[in-house]
């Protein structure tokens, strides 16, 4: 039961970095501790059917009760106190760190092995300098291709949610889907527009489960293969992606006030992150 719980509650945390443009699930993932498992339950899923089901189950009801429940709620948070909801974000991210330096630490370090780490740092800065106009599409009408479209941006969307440093709320944004399917998730307690929402959410959500596992057996494959590599590759994702979370913070002018708490959100995240990583 305890270890149902913990699972759920990394999965409410990764559920919320989903939601928040420019925060990571598979980074959470990666500094909560339990990436490669998750990979491996997703990429063998029918093999032990019942034993990755027992995993996942908690995990995937923590991740849909954090978005259901706190979609209005963080974009309010970001809206009017992004100093401290940032910085909470980044301490779950830092947090885990230790953890991840200790995966690249099971082989004897390698020159070549850092070029990864630049690689993957610089895919993720390269990403976060890219500029969308902020337009949305427009998902009141449907037609078939709409629905082909929120399907492939599902898959897209997927790719980036569990690639650890990528944001997929970003990634999102970029598309001009991000409003859209965030107002339907929102939406789907109003009664007046659950259906449309949906006739939305259907097609998206199969183009992520079915993005999910065909990444799943990607980055299986990585970790099996070249697994220490991978993690020298993932550290350079996760340092670009905090410098790119923690970059718009400069242009605040926050009060004395705003920064202790930003502060105490921050070693509570990183608190977080490192208990929960280490178990």
């Amino acid at each position: 039961m305890i270890k149902n719980i913990k699972l759920m509650l990394k999965g409410f945390l990764i559920g919320v970095a989903n939601i928040i443009p420019g925060v990571s699930g598979g980074t959470l993932a990666i500094t909560l501790g339990i990436y490669e498992q998750l990979i491996g339950a997703i990429s063998h899923l029918f093999s032990k059917l019942k034993e990755n089901i027992l995993f996942l189950l908690p995990i995937g009801i923590g991740g849909i009760l954090s978005i259901l429940l706190l979609s209005h709620l963080i974009n309010y948070t970001l809206e009017h106190f992004p100093l401290a909801t940032t910085l909470f974000f980044l301490g779950l991210i830092l947090g885990g760190i230790p953890l991840l330096v200790k995966k690249t630490k099971k082989e004897k370090k390698k020159p070549l092995y850092f070029i990864f780490t630049i690689i993957g740092f610089a895919i993720v800065i390269l990403l976060s300098l890219l500029k969308q106009d902020g337009t949305s599409v427009d998902l009141s009408t449907l037609t078939l291709g709409s629905y082909l479209m929120l399907f492939v941006i599902g898959i897209i969307a997927a790719a980036t949610m569990v690639i650890p440093g990528i944001s997929g709320s970003f990634m999102l944004m970029l598309l001009g889907y991000y409003h859209p399917i965030i107002s339907s998730i929102s939406n789907l307690t109003d009664k007046a527009l659950m259906m449309q929402s949906i006739k939305v959410l259907v097609p998206f959500g199969v183009g992520i489960i079915i993005g999910i596992l065909l990444i799943a057996k990607l980055l299986e494959f990585l970790f099996k293969k070249f697994e220490v590599p991978t993690y020298y590759g993932i550290l350079g994702f996760i340092l670009a992606s905090a410098i790119a979370i923690a970059t718009p913070l400069f242009h605040l002018v926050p009060s004395i006030i705003e920064v202790i708490i930003g502060i105490i959100l921050f070693i509570l995240g990183a608190g977080v992150a490192y208990k929960l990583g280490g178990e």
